[in-house]
């Protein structure tokens, strides 16, 4: 599948937005991401990830201040329960015995593969996901998250001038940091931020990964040099 298709399920569409490891089942929310978009990731009970837009419904608070109840997220405001998959009002703490009005938390489409958690912002659900397991090389682990004050496609640019080349079946870079054979996936987290998710090969030894780790931070003072003043 081409990168650069039109279609929603075009791999273009799907963000890289965080490390699949970083979520727990029923437990933590982490903040993320994506074209701007700030997003509230957890996983239900059962393990399946949920990428919602990071604002409660009833009062805009900050879904990612509030906790996980099994299936469900509470807001940390009023304790209004959403539940996983489909965002829908569940409970409101305070009226226990009335039923819960139509309201929806805004949820997204969202996938796992390659070892991160992928978010397609489209209004309407995906036909389809990429095959996105391929984004990251088998067996490769991963080495950090480069946060760089650029736009994305000026990060694209300079990895590409640094000899990293894209993949038409793939939203990877490959190329090498510190001589060390590197994968990059780049996101576009906001306005003047990105976020490079570095992968390598597991078996680096300590030499290697410290070069690794001084020519990523090198990578991003450079890109950020090179940024024209705001």
């Amino acid at each position: 599948m081409s990168a650069d298709s039109s279609t929603d399920s075009s791999i273009s569409t799907w963000h890289p937005v965080a490390r699949s490891a970083g979520l727990r089942p029923g437990a933590n929310i982490a903040a993320g991401f994506a074209q701007g978009q700030e997003i509230a990731l957890w996983r239900s009970a059962d393990g399946t990830v949920q990428a919602w837009e990071n604002r409660c419904p009833h009062r805009s608070v900050r879904l990612t201040l509030g906790r996980v109840v099994e299936n469900r997220l509470a807001c940390a405001y009023h304790g209004w329960q959403y539940a996983a998959g489909s965002g829908q009002c569940m409970r409101i703490p305070a009226h226990p015995d009335m039923t819960p009005p139509a309201v929806c938390a805004k949820t997204f489409s969202a996938i796992e593969a390659a070892g991160m958690l992928w978010v397609n912002l489209a209004d309407a659900a995906p036909p389809s996901a990429p095959a996105l397991d391929d984004a990251v090389p088998p067996g490769w682990t991963f080495c950090r998250t480069l946060s760089v004050r650029a736009d994305a496609a000026g990060v694209r640019d300079a990895l590409a001038s640094r000899g990293f080349a894209p993949d038409a079946s793939s939203p990877a870079l490959r190329g090498a940091l510190g001589q060390v054979d590197t994968a990059a996936l780049v996101l576009d987290a906001q306005p003047r931020l990105a976020f490079i998710h570095l992968w390598t090969a597991a078996a680096l030894g300590s030499e290697a990964m410290k070069a690794l780790h001084i020519a990523a931070r090198v990578l991003r003072g450079e890109i950020e040099a090179s940024q024209p003043s705001a």
